[in-house]
């Protein structure tokens, strides 16, 4: 175990300033190259004491200007069209990269590493998504898998994929019989 001074919040580990043991390779791979942690060495903790204030106010400023771009996107809802088989499976995926080209195109800038998407989404439906804008400032975006434009609209106002099937399904029973009833006369 390697001990690290923490330069920011990092979920699930510890908060700015603390002393915190984590894995070689944790450290080495990860926090070390992102800037995230400093070695808890005597001249990086004297370092770190002295550079204390200015980090902490850094982190204030990085840490409105999120809160005010997470309240600009609360509610955010993004539609993702995708191919999918008559059970709602998708033959692709949806990825966290998708995700963040979808919100940029909606006007945010979000980078990939920002959207916490535990799996790939690989169903028609409403799903909500995590972005991370800053360590201590998240929101919930929701993402809309659809294969039209007319199913993404139905799913909004809350129809399943199922329901949005079937009422396609009585649709198209009923023009046939529109049709036949126009040939009689």
């Amino acid at each position: 175990m390697v001990d690290v001074i923490l330069l920011q919040r990092v979920e699930n580990l510890g908060q700015m300033g603390q002393v915190v043991k984590v894995r070689p390779g944790y450290a080495r791979n990860f926090l070390l190259p992102q800037k995230k942690a400093l070695r808890a060495t005597k001249d990086n903790l004297k370092y770190f004491e002295l550079q204390r204030v200015q980090l902490e106010a850094n982190n204030l400023h990085l840490r409105s200007e999120a809160e005010q771009v997470a309240a600009k996107m609360a509610g955010l809802a993004v539609v993702m069209l995708r191919q999918a088989g008559e059970t709602g499976q998708l033959y692709g995926s949806v990825s966290a990269r998708d995700v963040a080209e979808a919100i940029s195109a909606t006007g945010f800038t979000i980078e990939r590493s920002q959207v916490a998407l535990g799996h790939a989404i690989k169903t028609l439906g409403l799903h909500s998504v995590k972005v991370a804008l800053h360590p201590e400032v998240s929101l919930q975006v929701t993402v809309n898998v659809a294969q039209s434009a007319d199913e993404a609209a139905a799913q909004a106002r809350g129809l399943s994929p199922a329901q949005i099937a079937a009422a396609a399904d009585a649709e198209e029973a009923e023009e046939p019989v529109e049709e036949e009833a126009g040939e009689e006369e």
